[in-house]
């Protein structure tokens, strides 16, 4: 099964105006250039469809799920959970029979999906399909996400409120006491404008992992899921009162909800600093760094779990109640969890969220892995830009598709492309989890020739590399280079992208593949490439 894949725009790509007359300023293709024009028949017939598209309903369901879940904390936010009884009051009291509150319920609710929905489709409108596309590769967006989830951080851990104008609440407030359709949607609206100050950062964050997804209805999706979690309680309790009784009373627990919030926003943000420091390779936060940072947090969540630590806002814990002391055994289990990742091990389940293992320092598995004893062939050069690529833990890959060609025909050996980048989350899973299988890896390293190429690398390429394509697009970095073979040659912009070329026709074996976390399909890929290349 393929999974969910990240994408990578060519927007960034520059556009040169050519000049028929003029020859100096039309760049003559190399042999490689034309080879990326020529896209594969096999691969027009259809075949490929599947691969593309299938990633894509995949990310989708993924991004519902996470708004979902957001929409789930979201309603208890001290700003929106007082108010569940006072709303589902005034549906009960003000019909004169049991259907009509529970219609009105659903129109509320409806309105709460509409609106959050068309904020979603607004974000999308104004950014666009390719800038969405960019945003997860892009060094400024992401610095401007690190800085943006810090302030949403700062806000749930009360440094101060993240508010609306007044004006925009009193006009809604205003135009709610209308009676019919258009009051529930202006109470739903008054609801979305007051809650802002604690749902505000569940929403900005929610709409910034959405749209660094790259698919074009993400933060639609994503919007929708939130919206429909948050509706939800609201027309249920509004069909069924009763249920009111259930609910926990309100209190300073509220509050608790939004500071661990706040310890989860601030988690986050490093990840979005992660990506701009291997993109640019800063080297200022490698895998160590970034880990130390989340063990602190994690483990200063589970001190405030405690009572340990208190804010100025927080009410005096009295008592420890059983749902929190369970939660904080979670959390401090998982900053247990990723101390040994200081010395090297793997944490297969958080490792697509790290930096590559390859940033780490010290490194106390590199003399202790199952893999050891396989030797895989080498010609005994340094690659070209290995200094500036961090190789997967126990490959030496090629990071240039001409180099890594011409080994694989003097080697007789069919070609592994791997379009991956810095800030590819399933990349990283995938060389963590599925690459370090003794088969997998064993087939990667006797069998193929591995090239890794990053399509959102942003270091200039030399001039002498640097080309113009007969469209015009001029490519001046090593990512625009990778990233134009890939969707002009192989017609995909999604990552981690897998292609088994034969290195003499430079054509896939077999339809190429996304991220596919079971070890034993995978390695039936291989095995059907390498099938396919005997024969």
């Amino acid at each position: 099964m393929v999974k969910a894949q990240d994408t990578v725009s060519t927007k960034d790509i520059e556009f040169t105006p050519i000049e028929s007359k003029s020859p100096a300023v039309t760049n003559t293709a190399t042999k490689q250039d034309e080879n990326i024009n020529k896209a594969p028949e096999k691969l027009k017939a259809g075949k490929i469809a599947s691969v593309i598209n299938s990633p894509k309903h995949q990310t989708l369901w993924a991004i519902f799920w996470t708004g979902f879940i957001g929409g789930c904390a979201a309603f208890f936010m001290p700003c929106i959970f007082p108010m569940v009884p006072l709303t589902i009051s005034f549906f009960t009291k003000s019909s004169e029979k049991k259907n009509s509150g529970v219609g009105k319920a659903l129109i509320y609710g409806l309105s709460i999906i509409v609106i959050y929905v068309v904020l979603g489709l607004l974000i999308t409108v104004s950014f666009g399909a390719s800038s969405l596309n960019s945003l997860a590769t892009n060094g400024i967006f992401n610095m401007t996400f690190f800085v943006v989830l810090i302030i949403f951080a700062a806000s749930f851990l009360g440094a101060f409120e993240i508010t609306l104008p007044s004006g925009w609440v009193n006009a809604a407030d205003a135009k709610s006491d209308k009676a019919g359709l258009a009051g529930l949607f202006f109470m739903a609206a008054t609801l979305a404008l007051v809650s802002f100050s604690c749902t505000g950062p569940i929403i900005g964050t929610l709409l910034v992992q959405a749209a660094t997804t790259g698919a074009l209805l993400g933060p639609a999706v994503g919007m929708l899921g939130y919206s429909f979690a948050l509706a939800i309680p609201f027309v249920v309790f509004a069909m069924f009162p009763a249920l009111l009784s259930t609910l926990p009373k309100s209190g300073g627990w509220l509050n608790s909800v939004k500071v661990v919030l706040g310890f989860l926003e601030l988690a986050l943000a490093f990840k979005f600093l992660s990506n701009v420091d291997l993109a640019y390779h800063w080297h200022l936060f490698d895998r160590e760094v970034f880990l130390v940072l989340w063990i602190v947090i994690f483990t200063l969540m589970g001190f405030y779990l405690l009572g340990k630590l208190t804010f100025s806002h927080d009410t005096p814990l009295t008592y420890i109640s059983v749902p929190r002391l369970f939660l904080a055994i979670i959390v401090f289990s998982f900053s247990m969890y990723m101390v040994p990742g200081l010395w090297g091990a793997p944490l297969k389940s958080i490792s697509a969220l790290l930096p590559p293992m390859a940033t780490q320092d010290f490194d106390l598995s590199a003399t202790n892995t199952n893999n050891t004893n396989v030797s895989f062939p080498s010609d005994g050069k340094p690659h070209k830009y290995a200094d500036l690529f961090d190789k997967p833990k126990g490959f030496d890959p090629y990071f240039d598709y001409d180099e890594g060609l011409a080994y694989a025909k003097k080697m007789h050996k069919p070609v592994m492309i791997d379009f991956t980048g810095h800030a590819c989350v399933n990349c990283r899973k995938m060389e963590a989890n599925v690459w370090p299988d003794k088969e997998v890896y064993k087939k990667l390293t006797q069998d193929y020739v591995l090239i890794q190429l990053y399509v959102d690398d942003k270091t200039d390429l030399a001039v002498a590399d640097q080309t113009t394509t007969p469209e015009g697009k001029k490519l001046n970095t090593i990512g625009n280079k990778w990233s134009y073979l890939q969707t002009s040659k192989f017609v995909s912009n999604s990552q981690p992208f897998y292609v088994l070329l034969d290195p003499e026709t430079q054509q896939p074996l077999v339809s190429p593949t996304g991220a596919e976390y079971d070890a034993g399909i995978y390695l039936a890929y291989l095995n059907s490439g390498l099938k396919a290349f005997i024969k």
